[in-house]
């Protein structure tokens, strides 16, 4: 499997069904306004319309990796995208805000299936020594994802309506679906062993519980008696997960997740690593378009065309960074990409009300060149840390940690602007509890309703809060990359690390295996 000839022709496939999976949700960023319109949708309903997806998405890949396994890697990568492709075709003819969730959720399905099956078909087709320029030409996919994303949503919407937004998957999954069937060879399914049904379920549940809380608490709350039930029940559910386990590894069962993986210092540290840059830079982001979009005033189409310098560097480094890491070590690829994210987050902290544009594509640029750094290197650390059998179940894990970092980011860092942004504008407007209390769009929507002078000076203050607010958030996102960049370099592996060529890859103790 590993002399496949046409190996290098089924990267290309895996990357085309990638950059389908991580074009929609960038596409559909920018659709949200026309959607709202449309099918009259409010905040919440706009809220899970995004999260169905993702929630979804991260909960069902530990289980889709698995069954992905089994079934084989191919199988599974072909059902996933037609789930992924059905799901979008129904989206886009919803009437509703409901139909549209529920279509989401689907389509979050058959992603999660997509995800870890690329990386394990990557994993069985390229030998050792080719694998680090395929994991970088695999991670420059996602770079184009992003690139090409936010600037079709912005074209489509000139000449088209929302559902244009999932009519656009259609055609990207049937071209991928022959082209998987003519250049990917099958993959052998993994045999034996019982499916580890119980840790499938405790995992789903936790998985869901968590990224729910950490979806809703900006807006519920985090003292919220539901936020804090959901973390307190997606806590225990780990906590029996790893129970059963382990139990089941005792009694040389076929536990679903080998843990013995996060005692291994070269795994937890790209783990770790990747779930930090996501983190960041997701969080980070998110409140960026905003501000594009309404303290600056950009159409969708600017401001799609602004991740673009983010997008291009990730993709540059993304594909050399096999030449990097044969230069400095996956250790030392892993710190300077997280320095240069952290440089990049910290020339983004500078950010002011009437910032240049180049100066904010600049400073998204340096981040793009340290993420694009990062991925193809810790992807490969992460995979190669297991046998080739496992590969699906490490692929899977792969995508959970790089899925819960952008949740998190989002979430936290999205809070930590909400708060400093409310209480900046409850202060230079006293008395008004209605803008205090409301959000940046939320604002602009009352200011419109002004009377001028009283708008602009409403629109200046909302602008200039959230401006100092976003940038509070960012310098907390590079102070959380730079310490994680002094932890790759202080924290050193216990032995060579098994992704790097040359390193021999040991096989598990039998209690430890896992179908």
């Amino acid at each position: 499997m590993s002399e496949y000839p046409r190996r290098w022709a089924a990267l290309a496939v895996l990357s085309l069904t990638l950059v389908a999976v991580t074009l929609d949700n960038s596409v559909l960023n920018t659709a949200l306004p026309s959607l709202a319109h449309a099918l009259r949708a409010g905040t919440s309903d706009l809220q899970w319309i995004t999260d169905a997806y993702t929630l979804v998405f991260a909960s069902a890949l530990i289980l889709a990796g698995t069954l992905g396994a089994r079934l084989g890697s191919r199988t599974a990568l072909l059902g996933g995208l037609v789930v992924f492709g059905g799901g979008s075709a129904v989206a886009a003819l919803s009437t509703t805000p409901g139909q549209l969730i529920a279509w989401r959720a689907v389509m979050g399905l058959g992603a999660a299936f997509v995800m870890p099956a690329t990386l394990a078909i990557i994993t069985r087709i390229f030998s050792p020594a080719e694998r680090p320029k395929a994991f970088g030409a695999w991670s420059a996919a996602a770079g184009v994802g992003v690139l090409i994303g936010p600037v079709t949503g912005g074209a489509l919407l000139e000449r088209f309506s929302w559902s244009s937004a999932f009519w656009i998957n259609v055609p990207l999954v049937a071209v991928a679906v022959v082209a998987v069937l003519v250049l990917v060879p099958p993959v052998p399914a993994v045999r034996g062993g019982r499916l580890d049904v119980l840790g499938a379920l405790l995992s789903t549940a936790a998985v869901a519980a968590l990224v729910d809380a950490v979806i809703q608490a900006p807006s519920r709350g985090w003292a919220d008696a539901v936020t804090l039930a959901e973390l307190g029940a997606s806590a225990v559910l780990v906590a029996a997960f790893v129970l059963w386990q382990r139990r089941l590894a005792a009694r040389a069962g076929s536990p679903l997740v080998r843990l013995d993986l996060f005692a291994n210092r070269t795994f937890a540290i790209a783990a770790l690593s990747l779930a930090v840059v996501f983190f960041v830079l997701f969080g980070t982001l998110f409140e960026l378009s905003q501000y594009l979009q309404l303290v600056r005033g950009y159409t969708p189409l600017v401001a799609g065309l602004g991740a673009m310098p983010f997008a291009v560097a990730m993709a540059l480094t993304s594909a050399t960074s096999p030449i990097i890491s044969r230069r400095l070590g996956v250790r030392g690829t892993l710190a300077l990409g997280l320095l240069l994210a952290t440089a990049g987050l910290l020339d983004l902290a500078t950010t002011g009300v009437h910032t240049a544009f180049w100066r904010i594509a600049a400073g998204t640029a340096v981040i793009g060149l340290g993420m694009g750094m990062m991925m193809a290197p810790a992807s490969l650390q992460i995979s190669g840390s297991v046998p080739p059998r496992f590969t699906s179940m490490a692929s899977a894990l792969n995508s959970v940690i790089r899925e819960l970092g952008g949740v998190l980011g989002i979430a936290v860092l999205g809070t930590v602007v909400s708060s400093a942004y409310r209480s900046s504008v409850g202060t230079s407007l006293p008395g008004s509890a209605l803008l205090s209390g409301t959000d940046l769009p939320t604002a602009h929507g009352v200011a419109a309703s002004l009377p001028a002078p009283a708008a602009r000076h409403v629109i200046e203050v909302a602008d200039r809060a959230f401006t100092d607010a976003m940038d509070r958030g960012t310098l907390i996102a590079a102070g959380i990359a730079f310490l994680m960049a002094l932890a790759v370099l202080v924290v050193r592996p216990a032995r060579r690390p098994a992704g790097e060529p040359g390193a021999e890859v040991p096989e598990p103790r039998p209690a430890l295996q896992t179908a």
